[in-house]
This record gives structure tokens, sequence and C-alpha cells, in this order.
């Protein structure tokens, strides 16, 4: 096996496209009194009609803290070495 350090190549990051991925996952708290909003996948409008009908039942817990996860990958860039065995190996 040849190991090589490469000191400088060009990595490019974006979001994660492979199958199955999600765009985001939200999610909110109540911080009032902790109640928690089910995660949701790729659709924040669940959790924001949840933090909404919260309110309603409970009309002083009027604040939130709001999460949403991203997903990112990190691929090498035209130049960099890593592109060609990138193509060759299943991601």
């Amino acid at each position: 096996m040849t190991r090589a350090i490469i000191a400088a190549a060009d990595w490019t990051l974006g979001v994660e496209t492979a199958a199955g991925a999600p765009t985001g996952i939200y999610s909110a708290v109540c911080l009032a009194c902790g109640a928690q909003a089910q995660p949701t996948d790729n659709e924040r409008l669940p959790v924001e009609v949840w933090a909404l009908k919260h309110t309603g039942r409970n009309p002083t817990h009027r604040q939130f803290k709001a999460t949403a996860e991203n997903f990112w990958r990190v691929t090498p860039a035209e130049d960099n070495p890593y592109r060609a065995s990138d193509a060759q190996t299943p991601t």
C-alpha cells in the first residue's frame, strides 16, 4: 500500500445528496415546560404547527428553541488527486 501526504488540495463543501439523506431534520422545544415536538425529516411545517397548537393549549408558553439539522458532504474538487479514486469508490 502506498501512502502519501497531500500538502494542499481543494475540497468542496455541499449538501449531502446520498440516497435517503434528509435535506433537514426539524424540531422544537418549549422553553416554558420542556415539551418537545416530534422531529420531522425534510419539512418544518409540522413542527411550526405543533408550536402554535402548544401555545394555543398553554397561552403563557410562547418561546421555543427551534433546531434545524442539515447534512453536508465534502468532495474532492476538480484538481484534487482524490477525485479519481472517489469516482471508483461507491459512497
